[in-house]
């Protein structure tokens, strides 16, 4: 057979051929072997991905009624996910008072100009009708405790979840780039050393053309690939957010419409077993302490499917 030698487009954000390589050929039975025992690797069956986020929420937020403690979550938008945590904390009568909830991310045009919290596409107007409106009355927090990304507060955003006591929990999963929430590997706004980089807190940031991609084929702009339908920026925590949470929970499933499509299948393996980088942003949770859990479907091993074509 042929063989042909090529490096990656310069495009591509990580482009190391020999770490690239190595990454997808991690096999299933490898996946949650890592050496930080910190950071811990789980697959699980696909139909219990969305649950495992869902009952460590309402475990959160049960335990803060109880103690009457304060509870900080960094929450990712936009998730439908969150009207089945409402509808949980509903029936059991949870009272959220002592909840803390800051949005990771929003969009911001070419001007760097957050959208607004009543932009129906926007991350900070989902977290508020998907969790905190649905939410009965009696038990929701204070609409004071709810925190989205605006033009009045990305600059003391960081600062913000500091004043907190920083976050409990940080909920994650990667996006093709592999960034976290929306700090992207070639923004202009992330650009440092590993030790610079660890230091950068909230901004907005240029989006990638992967993210522009990724995000036009999910459902809030007609899942059809209109590249023009995304923001061309965002607003974003930075690493150190993410740093100086107490735990985090990195979820890993995106599939094409619940086929075994899925680009996160190989980014999940940089971000899991690549090395600790700028240019794979969520890897920085290998040196953290973090509950990672992949479905079956993204472990799957990578080879050609001859028959699938796309």
């Amino acid at each position: 057979m042929a063989e042909f030698k090529f490096e990656p487009s310069i495009w591509v954000p990580f482009r190391d051929r020999e770490v690239i390589d190595r990454v997808a050929a991690i096999k299933r039975e490898d996946m949650e072997k890592h050496p930080n025992p910190d950071y811990k690797i789980k697959v699980v069956p696909d139909a219990d991905m969305p649950y495992i986020w869902l009952n460590d929420m309402v475990r959160r937020l049960k335990e803060s009624d109880e103690k009457d403690e304060k509870v900080v979550m960094i929450l990712p938008n936009p998730v439908t996910l969150y009207k089945y945590v409402a509808r949980m904390v509903n029936a059991l009568g949870i009272n959220c008072r002592n909840l803390v909830a800051f949005a990771m991310d929003e969009y911001a045009d070419q001007d760097g100009n957050i959208a607004p919290e009543d932009w129906q596409q926007g991350f900070t107007y989902a977290m508020m009708h998907n969790l905190y409106y649905e939410i009965d009355e009696k038990l929701r927090p204070d609409i004071k405790n709810m925190h989205g990304l605006n033009n009045k507060n990305i600059n003391d955003y960081s600062q913000m979840i500091a004043d907190e006591g920083n976050a409990d929990i940080v909920y994650a999963g990667p996006g093709w780039t592999g960034h976290l929430a929306f700090i992207e590997p070639d923004a202009p706004e992330f650009q440092g050393s590993l030790e610079e980089w660890k230091q950068m807190g909230a901004r907005v940031c240029t989006l990638s053309p992967f993210t522009l991609a990724q995000n036009s084929l999910h459902g809030s702009f007609g899942k059809s690939g209109n590249l023009a339908a995304v923001p061309p920026k965002a607003a974003t925590i930075g690493p150190l957010d993410v740093i100086r949470a107490k735990h985090r929970m990195d979820s890993h499933a995106i599939t094409v419409h619940g086929t075994t499509t899925a680009w996160q299948r190989f980014t999940s393996r940089m971000v899991l077993h690549g090395p600790v980088t700028p240019r794979v942003p969520e890897s920085i949770m290998q040196i953290l302490p973090t509950d990672v859990y992949m479905s079956e479907t993204l472990a799957m091993n990578i080879e050609p499917d001859w028959v699938k074509e796309y």
